[in-house]
């Protein structure tokens, strides 16, 4: 796997990249493999220890899933972004499972649990930044328990539509109303309905598998 591209993409993801020794380097080099997943693949689920993934190219959606099958989404990753819980076996005091599915076209390294729990154990620096990680995750499922528990559904709804406009830098969303659902951990009855008050409001009209926001600040000061 190793080459000069791979290393350059290891040294702008991973900060302790450049403090390792050559055979550090080779213990990853050689215990990872660049996958490719279409959009909808499921990567991890509650069952695995896949191993760390740092995506290359693409989106990821980390989320946990009910007993009932509810779908209740934790967070997103991108480019150049660590996924240490589906590696959560070579981790401490993990006892949750979670799911990992491609939300687009993705390239992904996929690196060996052992490789990289070997490196841990032994590399300070890469330990610290597993820790780190590991934070973020924490205060990212936290915030998205937080939201589901504490705020009103209205609310969540205009804050999905709101953020996944800035992130497409466009006002016409091609979503689902069971994509969105499964994102704010909802029935798609909830949603459909809620949109449909929306778009009494004149706050976004529907179509088939489209949503477009018609009034941005009417859905910024349900936020």
């Amino acid at each position: 796997m190793s080459n000069s591209e791979n290393g350059n993409f290891f040294s702008e993801s991973f900060p302790f990249w450049n403090e390792l020794s050559s055979d550090e380097k080779k213990l990853i080099d050689n215990n990872t493999e660049l996958k490719l997943y279409k959009a909808g693949t499921t990567i991890h689920d509650s069952t695995e220890c896949t191993g760390v993934l740092l995506i290359k190219k693409g989106e990821l959606r980390v989320y946990i899933l009910s007993p009932e099958g509810r779908e209740v989404t934790l967070y997103r990753l991108g480019e150049k972004e660590t996924c240490l819980l589906t590696a959560s076996c070579i981790l401490k005091n993990i006892t949750f499972s979670i799911m990992v599915d491609a939300e687009t076209d993705s390239k992904v390294f996929l690196i060996s649990s052992a490789a990289f729990k070997e490196l841990k154990n032994k590399n300070i620096q890469v330990e610290s930044f597993t820790n780190d990680i590991m934070n973020c995750h924490f205060s990212e499922t936290m915030w998205a328990m937080e939201q589901i528990l504490f705020t009103s559904f209205d609310k969540r709804l205009a804050f999905f539509l709101l953020e996944q406009s800035k992130e497409k830098e466009s006002e016409i969303l091609n979503f689902t109303h069971e994509y969105i659902a499964k994102n704010l951990g909802s029935a798609r009855e909830v949603v459909s309905r809620m949109l449909k008050y929306f778009q009494t409001e004149g706050i976004v009209s529907l179509s088939r598998g489209s949503i477009i926001i018609k009034n941005k600040k009417k859905l910024e000061a349900l936020k």
